[in-house]
């Protein structure tokens, strides 16, 4: 079989052309309170405000569009974590064309609903990316389907290209694009369509340290990709070889993040800018938060890839953020157990202006006095300032007072 060509700029181009009024022209808009708090300038590229939450739309069209009759009657299929899953099905109903979609079995299961509700067949098979990779050749040859990669297929990449040709036309000053990495589809046509027309605009990759599988393979290292990551969108152990090449001649440098970056980035994109991230889409933010002296005064423009987050998986980010920034705070205070104490308690705690959230008294346990108590009180504040007066109180009224859960600089 012949190698697949990487895509030009022309190439990337003519996807722009197609995808004209059939997508969503996605803003790069200004984020000034991230920038204030990184030292640099920042601009965002939403696409998590396509139709299907990512930019995984624009492949998938330019893709399915140019199927032949044959191909189109027969079907489609394709492995995905959710949102190439999204996108193809999608534009699978846009065109008419059948689709089966192999998701992993670990898929959340809002991702594998949205994907059935867009009219694909689901099957569920493996516990990564490239295990449900395997079934989907398996099922393309049983079938007579035409397997459409989520990243290694010059018109995936020229589709996800034109993000690259949109965030230049709206600001032609950028110094840097950061942008997130699994497979190497958006960067490989970013930087394809960047390095054309401005070579003077850095490239970034960043990917998640668990699954650092481009960065291996472009650095000559042996793979190590496993466990669990936020980013599950670029959990990918293989990257792609025509996005690896793509990538080792064009891309500037590639960024390794700790799941705390990541978790960090998705609770600062909501909070800072109201904008709603999955732990993928928010990658680019968290390469520029760990890594913020390789950006300093720098036009950075940050491809936020999607916002398919699973809600519960949100909720839990959002409360860890607080809990790291010192507004959310578990305090262990020890009480006599008798009538009236809790209330002196939460009388202190409301005089700081602490909001308590929750409260659950431990008396069972052996290494607590028959006659005392510990209090677990779940408490709202303002900052690990607040969190230290609010201790400091507590110890002057009489009442032994620890934070169980907080950031790790708390008291």
């Amino acid at each position: 079989m012949t190698a697949p060509i990487a895509p030009s700029v022309a190439d990337i181009r003519a996807a722009a052309a197609m995808l004209e009024g059939a997508i969503v022209r996605t803003p790069l808009v200004a984020a000034p309170r991230l920038s204030a708090l990184l030292g640099c300038t920042i601009s965002l590229k939403l696409e998590s405000m396509q139709y299907t939450g990512s930019f995984k739309d624009r492949g998938a069209y330019v893709k399915l569009s140019r199927l032949s009759p044959a191909e189109a009657r027969a079907g489609v299929i394709a492995m995905s974590a959710g949102n190439h899953a999204q996108g193809v099905a999608y534009r699978a109903r846009h065109f008419g064309v059948p689709a089966v979609i192999v998701m992993p079995e670990s898929t959340p299961f809002g991702k594998v609903e949205r994907t059935r509700d867009l009219g694909a067949e689901v099957v569920l098979s493996g516990d990564t990316i490239d295990a449900a990779a395997v079934t989907a050749r398996e099922l393309a040859s049983a079938r007579g389907l035409t397997f459409v990669h989520p990243y290694d297929d010059p018109d995936i990449i020229a589709g996800q290209g034109t993000v690259g040709l949109e965030m230049l036309a709206d600001d032609p000053a950028l110094e840097v694009i950061v942008v997130p990495v699994g497979g190497g589809g958006i960067i490989s046509g970013i930087a394809t369509a960047t390095k054309a027309l401005s070579p003077g605009v850095r490239v970034v990759a960043v990917e998640a340290k668990l699954f650092p599988s481009m960065y291996e393979a472009v650095h000559g290292m042996p793979a190590t990709s496993a466990g669990y990551t936020i980013a599950d969108g670029i959990a990918v152990k293989a990257p792609g070889a025509l996005t690896r090449a793509i990538i080792e001649r064009l891309v500037d440098d590639m960024l390794l993040v700790e799941e705390a970056a990541l978790e960090s980035a998705v609770h600062l994109l909501m909070e800072r800018c109201g904008v709603v991230a999955e732990g993928a889409g928010a990658a680019a933010l968290a390469g520029v938060y760990a890594n913020r002296e390789l950006f300093a005064g720098r036009r950075v423009g940050l491809v936020v890839t999607g916002g398919n987050i699973d809600a519960r998986l949100y909720a839990a980010v959002l409360n860890r953020g607080l809990m790291r920034d010192g507004r959310l705070v578990r305090l262990r205070v020890g009480i006599v157990d008798q009538p009236g104490v809790l209330a002196r308690v939460v009388g202190v705690i409301g005089a700081n202006g602490g909001n308590i959230i929750d409260v659950v008294h431990q008396r069972l346990f052996f290494d607590v006095p028959v006659r005392q108590a510990d209090v677990d009180i779940v408490v709202e504040t303002r900052s690990a300032d607040h969190v230290h007066a609010l201790l400091d109180d507590l110890r002057a009224a009489g009442f032994p007072a620890r934070v169980l859960v907080s950031r790790s600089s708390a008291p």
